[in-house]
């Protein structure tokens, strides 16, 4: 099993390299975003005004963030109000104690899980089964990379990293028998495999896609179902937001819906949209007894005062991803932490330390992919250019300074920049092949170690221009 796929690491060089390696994870990225990315444009171009309403929900957000603490504590109210619970989380191991905490009082042993990214930040599995509570993914990539011991490459395609053909082999070990690698077979054997955890199962946790701050209702956004039979059968309803997760009314919502579901995976709408307003009420048939809303901070509030505070903006619909040509190439698992593509490379610096993954804020071409594909437009060019800028501050380097103080005078002096034209083009041209350099001499060789530079042409624009 690849070994970056099992755990969180910092070794973002050597994953890259296993990733660009891995003839199965190429397979499976080429096919996979290729679709997701022409779905995204699609549903854009399909949403009359959708411009106009990416601009709206970004403005929803901006506001909310700008007064956070009025609508958490709305929140509370709010959910307060009709029966249900709220716990507060500095941190992922308070967050951790909390969960064990509700199971142990209600005396849950059987959890079942609706896909949630807030649950994997917190690394909640693991603390449920040291407390002997069996837990069970029931989204079906995450029950697929559960059994492979592995964590989500994709914020709403967990297996993205997995052909059919390697999901049968895991399913095939986990039903001890030989499985068809077509699709419906595949789904057929899932449903069979998870329907009894959800009837055995006294605990249901849930992220929150939206918490609507004026009815305390949480919305969950999901294609299979497992969402619904997640904080139906259970007795007992966790869900995990960050508290970022907030918005203030419930005419909001539709905004985001209509751009969710577009931005994810190109559907007009998810298969399903729940909306939870606390506990069962009395004479209601399903629901829970006990509904338990966990707000997480863990290090949010702190981002909230920097020029990266845009990035809570996020509502975690993965186009980002889709669109960035080095996470199509390399997948999730290269970036190490919880979150990947573009928004986990400013992310995960922020929730665990920017020395720590010093490589993250340099994993993007900067080509503003990112942004065109964001339903909130956030600017995610600008804040890995700022992260650069923090990894640098206080760290002259002498010949990084030489470089660009010697560009500075080379581009103010027509001169002296058409003689460095003319000694690139005497100097690498021969060293061409096909109009590209494989290999630049002296501090070049680095960047080409992995990609190819393009070969100066044989005449400048202006000698071009002239010639006319």
């Amino acid at each position: 099993m690849n070994v970056f796929a099992a755990h969180e690491h910092h070794a973002f060089v050597e994953a890259v390299d296993h990733a660009l390696h891995d003839p199965q994870l190429q397979k499976a990225m080429a096919g996979l975003t290729e679709t997701l990315l022409a779905a995204n444009r699609r549903g854009y171009a399909a949403l009359p005004g959708s411009a106009e309403l990416r601009d709206h929900a970004k403005r929803i957000k901006e506001h909310a963030l700008s007064h956070l603490d009025q609508y958490l504590e709305q929140l509370e109210a709010s959910i307060q109000r009709v029966g249900g619970h709220v716990h507060w989380a500095a941190n992922a191991e308070e967050a951790r104690q909390i969960v064990v905490e509700i199971a142990r009082k209600a005396n849950c042993r059987r959890a079942v899980k609706s896909k949630s990214m807030t649950s994997e930040e917190i690394h909640l599995n693991p603390a449920l089964e040291a407390a002997g509570i069996e837990v069970t993914e029931t989204d079906f990539g995450e029950f697929i990379i559960q059994l492979a011991g592995e964590r989500p490459s994709h914020l709403v395609a967990p297996a993205v990293h997995h052909t059919r053909q390697s999901i049968g082999r895991i399913l095939s070990r986990r039903a001890g028998e030989q499985l068809a690698d077509d699709p419906a077979s595949l789904a057929c054997t899932g449903r069979r495999l998870l329907r009894e955890k959800f009837y055995q199962a006294d605990l249901g946790i849930t992220g929150v896609n939206f918490a609507v701050a004026e009815t305390g209702t949480i919305a969950l956004v999901t294609n299979e179902g497992n969402g619904r039979l997640t904080t139906t059968c259970a007795r007992v309803h966790v869900a995990l937001m960050g508290m970022e997760k907030v918005i203030p009314r419930l005419a909001d919502l539709p905004v985001f819906l209509k751009l969710l579901a577009r931005a994810a995976t190109g559907q007009t709408l998810s298969v399903y949209t729940t909306l939870i307003t606390g506990p069962r009420r009395p004479g209601e048939l399903d629901g829970p007894e006990e509904f338990h809303l966990v707000i997480l901070d863990n290090g949010r509030s702190r981002i909230l005062a920097t020029p990266f505070r845009e990035s809570l903006q996020c509502i975690r619909c993965g186009a980002c991803l889709n669109a960035c040509p080095v996470y199509r190439r390399i997948g999730g698992h290269a970036y190490g932490g919880v979150y990947s593509g573009p928004i986990g490379s400013i992310l995960t610096p922020l929730y665990d330390s920017v020395s720590a993954n010093p490589h993250l804020p340099h994993a993007s071409s900067l080509c503003g992919a990112c942004q065109t594909a964001c339903p909130v437009r956030i600017n995610i060019p600008h804040m890995l250019v700022g992260l650069r800028e923090l990894q640098h501050q206080g760290k002259p380097n002498r010949l990084e300074k030489l470089a660009y103080r010697t560009w500075y005078h080379v581009f103010r002096r027509p001169r002296l920049y058409r003689l460095a034209l003319a000694l690139a083009r005497l100097f690498l041209r021969p060293m061409a092949r096909e109009g590209w350099l494989q290999r630049l001499p002296g501090p070049g060789a680095g960047w080409t170690a992995t990609r190819d530079f393009p070969a100066p042409a044989r005449q400048s624009f202006r000698q071009r221009w002239r010639d006319l």
